[in-house]
C-alpha cells in the first residue's frame, strides 16, 4: 500500500515547484492573447508552389511595421494551400490596408500565384466578454461543487473536503495553463475549453475518492485513524483512476500525434494541454487532496484541543 499521506511533504513540493515554474515562465516568456482577446486581423491567401511561413511572415511584418504570426494550413482533398496571418492591432485593416498588402504580396512572389481569400477584422470587446463570463462560470461551478460535496460528505467533513477538491482543480489549471505558457500557445477559446473540460473530468476522480473515504468510515467506524482511512481508501481507488486517465491520455496523445502530422494547431493547442490537465488531475485526486484534507483535518483537531 502506498503512503500518500506520509509522503504528502513530498507532493506538496512538486506541487508547488511546478506552480512556481509557470509563473516564472509567465514573467519570462509572457502570456501570449490571441486575437479574438486582444483585436486585430485574420486574413487567408491561398499560393501555388513552396513558400515558407516564416518568409512570409518577415514580409508583411517589414511592409505592415506590426507584429504578426502566420500558420500554414492545407486541404488534403483539394489540395489546395493556405497561409493564415494574424495580426494583432486594435483597428484591424482597413481596406486600403488590405489591397496595398495583397499587390505587395504578388510583387513578392510572382510566382506563387498568390490570391487573398478572406479577411476578417476582430473586436476584442466581444472576446473579452467572453472570457469574463467564463471567469464567473468557473467561480460559481466551483461554489456549486464545495457546496454539494460539504452535502453529500456532510458526515466526514464534507465542506473542507469541498474546499480542497477546488484547490485540487485549480493546481490542475495553472498546470494546464502552464503549457499553453511555455509553449507559447495563445490563449484563446481552446484554453476555455480546456479548463472547463478539467473542472468536470478532475472532480469526478475525486468525489470517486471521497466516496470510498465515506464507505470506509461506515464500516470501519472509529478503529482507523483518519490519515489511515485515506490512505486505505486512495489506494483501493488507485487502479480505476489511473485505468481511466491514462485511456483518455492515450486518446488524447493519439490526437496529438494526428494533429503535429498534419500540421492542425488548433486542435494540437487543445489535446496538449487537455492531455497535461489530465495527468495533473490524476496526480492532484491521487497525491495532493486526499493528504490536503488530512492536514486540514489534523490542523483543525490540533486547534480544537488547543483551546480547550
Amino acid at each position: 500500500m502506498i503512503d500518500f499521506v506520509g509522503k504528502r511533504k513530498i507532493f506538496f513540493t512538486i506541487s508547488i515547484v511546478l506552480i512556481a515554474v509557470v509563473f516564472i515562465s509567465c514573467f519570462i516568456f509572457g502570456v501570449k492573447l490571441d486575437v479574438q482577446f486582444k483585436g486585430g486581423s485574420i486574413a487567408t491567401y491561398s499560393y501555388d508552389g513552396e513558400l515558407t511561413t516564416d518568409d512570409f511572415a518577415k514580409t508583411i511584418k517589414d511592409f505592415l511595421n506590426t507584429q504578426v504570426s502566420v500558420q500554414h494550413q492545407e486541404n488534403k482533398a483539394t489540395g489546395e494551400q493556405n497561409m493564415v496571418v494574424t495580426l494583432s492591432s486594435k483597428e484591424g485593416l482597413t481596406t486600403e490596408q488590405q489591397n496595398s498588402l495583397i499587390e505587395h504580396l504578388v510583387a513578392q512572389y510572382p510566382l506563387n500565384n498568390i490570391k487573398s481569400i478572406s479577411t476578417n477584422n476582430v473586436d476584442p470587446v466581444m472576446g473579452m466578454e467572453f472570457l469574463k463570463k467564463c471567469i464567473v462560470a468557473v467561480i460559481f461551478a466551483s461554489a456549486i461543487m464545495i457546496i454539494y460535496i460539504g452535502f453529500r460528505f456532510r458526515k466526514i467533513g464534507g465542506v473542507s473536503a469541498g474546499v480542497i477538491s477546488v484547490i485540487a482543480l485549480i493546481h490542475d489549471i495553472i498546470i494546464a495553463f502552464g503549457v499553453f505558457v511555455i509553449l507559447q500557445f495563445p490563449i484563446n477559446d481552446n484554453f476555455i475549453a480546456v479548463v472547463l473540460t478539467i473542472l468536470g473530468y478532475s472532480i469526478n476522480d475525486t468525489i470517486v475518492i471521497y466516496d470510498r473515504i465515506r464507505e470506509n468510515k461506515i464500516h470501519h467506524g472509529n478503529k482507523l485513524k483518519f490519515a489511515e482511512l485515506v490512505n486505505t481508501s486512495v489506494n483501493q481507488c488507485i487502479r480505476r483512476t489511473v485505468t481511466t486517465s491514462l485511456t483518455t491520455v492515450v486518446a488524447l496523445l493519439s490526437i496529438c500525434v494526428v494533429a503535429v502530422t498534419m500540421n492542425v494547431t488548433s486542435i494540437l493547442t487543445f489535446a496538449l494541454p487537455m492531455m497535461v490537465g489530465v495527468i495533473a488531475g490524476l496526480y492532484s485526486s491521487l497525491c495532493i487532496s486526499g493528504p490536503l484534507w488530512v492536514y486540514w483535518q489534523e490542523r483543525k483537531n490540533n486547534n480544537t484541543v488547543t483551546s480547550k
